[in-house]
């Protein structure tokens, strides 16, 4: 695995110029730089708390639907899901760290503190890397020190990379692979002019009304009037499977206030 330069940060896959959500210290991971350190096993979804939405691909639709509205934001038309009615709110992270079940986990949350870096300029590849910010990024000489009530999986043996590390590795791209055909699918659906813009108007327990704006969703209107052949290109690209998950996902909109309901309680 290459290591990144230091002087600057290395160019993540799919982020653009920004750092992606959660990420703000990330390194190629490489044995020297590396070799020290770990990751601590335990499951704290803590860095996720104050996010609202969150990326999915299309492969994970037919789950998270079941638990969250999937919109469309930005000039790009990026499907997320929204965890929560505030902003910096998700609903679905208790003051513990800890995922709310049964409700689906996206892979997005999954692969922190894991991400690939672009470097096909240089070495022709995507490296992967590690967000050194994070608090599950340990040296070993330090470990017997904390109390994290997990066990250490070391990044490296020696120069090569452990068990832990090549399940890493392969897990992002796995993800990298969803993220770059769920795009193509975005693309596909856009091309055929089926966004349109929304807002949505949440009553919570008590009487209070938010409304949530800047967002985009599939027009199933639009997706009825396609012609034969429209209807076909979209199937044959994998885009209506998404298409419909996104539709099914407007139910889970009573999710996001029952969940609310839950954390104003307790």
């Amino acid at each position: 695995m290459a290591e990144a330069k230091t002087e600057k940060a290395p160019v993540l896959a799919g982020s653009g110029n920004a750092l992606p959500l959660f990420y703000s210290n990330p390194e190629a991971l490489n044995p020297i730089r590396h070799g020290s350190l770990g990751l601590i096993a335990r499951a704290d979804f803590g860095f996720a708390r104050a996010a609202h939405s969150i990326p999915v691909a299309a492969s994970e639709m037919p789950g998270a639907m079941r638990s969250y509205p999937i919109v469309f934001i930005g000039p790009a038309k990026a499907p997320v899901i929204i965890t929560g009615l505030r902003q910096n709110e998700n609903l679905f992270v208790d003051h513990d760290g800890r995922w709310t079940e049964p409700h689906y986990i996206p892979a997005y949350v999954r692969r922190y503190p894991f991400i690939l870096a672009d470097e096909s300029a240089t070495t022709g590849r995507l490296t992967l890397c590690i967000d050194r910010a994070s608090d599950r990024v340990v040296d070993q000489l330090a470990a017997p020190f904390r109390d994290d009530g997990g066990k250490l999986a070391l990044f490296f043996n020696g120069t090569e990379p452990t068990e832990a590390t090549k399940q890493a590795l392969a897990f992002c791209s796995q993800f990298q692979n969803d993220f770059n055909a769920t795009r193509a699918m975005v693309e596909k659906i856009d091309a055929h002019g089926l966004f349109a813009a929304r807002q949505s108007k949440v009553t919570l327990e008590g009487g209070e009304t938010l409304n949530l704006t800047d967002f985009q969703i599939i027009d199933e209107v639009a997706l009825n009037k396609l012609g034969d052949e429209a209807f076909l290109d979209l199937r044959r690209s994998g885009a209506l499977a998404m298409i419909y998950c996104h539709l099914a996902s407007s139910n889970s909109w009573s999710s996001l206030v029952h969940q609310a309901s839950m954390r104003k309680r307790a």
